[in-house]
């Protein structure tokens, strides 16, 4: 079954290109060239995976993709000419997956979202009342088949990238992971030092399951070496 992107550019020269690239790669994409016509797309046709350009009319993208994660946590991958620390940061904490700069290859750019769309699906259950798709650590439980999380009895809801960090951990629970080898388990692609990529899901991750984030429980800080699970 084809997967479907809903591509948001509104340079319609570079959404051509993208499209042109993804359609080679067997994906069907709705392209959108401002904010409110790509949010009737996205509750029409309930895509797969969502390229979105920071600068569009109508409805720019931050308040587009705010929009997007009050009902779905479809996996978005931001792509901007904007390439600075606070936009990622800006863009990743609103729940954005990913963020890719301009200018970017399209080898690069259909690599990111066959990655993201294979991280999304991968845990998809045969079985929704499977024990084994449920993952426990004191208080915290992570559910393989909602793709979310319970703590202290309250469920919080994960963006595709906070899910699998805290896989990541819940399933190696004595290991310490450097900031490198998250991002290779994580992106599957190279790191190039993309600490603030790192640094911004962290931080999320910690505000919605930790009483206190700035002392946290769950996802422990070593220092000069990485993070890990619990003592």
């Amino acid at each position: 079954m084809q997967k479907s992107i809903l591509l948001i550019e509104d340079d319609v020269e570079i959404s051509q290109l993208i499209e042109s690239a993804l359609l080679q790669e067997n994906f069907t994409v709705h392209a959108a060239f401002d904010g409110e016509k790509a949010l009737a797309l996205f509750h029409d046709k309930e895509p797969d995976l969502i390229l979105l350009d920071l600068m569009i009319p109508k409805l720019n993208g931050m308040d587009l993709l705010k929009k997007i994660r009050e009902t779905s946590m479809v996996p978005v991958l931001i792509i901007s000419a904007k390439g600075s620390d606070l936009d990622k940061a800006l863009g990743l904490g609103f729940g954005a997956d990913d963020y890719i700069s301009k200018p970017f290859s399209m080898i690069e750019l259909t690599a990111r979202v066959h990655a993201a769309i294979r991280r999304a699906t991968q845990y998809h259950p045969f079985e929704s009342n499977s024990t084994q798709n449920i993952l426990q650590y004191g208080e915290l439980t992570l559910d393989l088949n909602s793709f979310s999380a319970n703590v202290r009895g309250r469920t919080v809801q994960l963006t595709s990238k906070e899910f699998h960090i805290l896989k990541l951990f819940m399933t190696n629970r004595s290991r310490v992971f450097t900031k490198e080898q998250i991002y290779h388990f994580i992106w599957e692609d190279d790191y190039y030092g993309n600490e603030n990529v790192i640094n911004v899901h962290i931080r999320r991750l910690r505000e919605k399951i930790e009483k206190d984030p700035s002392n946290p429980h769950y996802i422990r800080t070593i220092w000069g070496i990485g993070y890990k699970l619990g003592v």
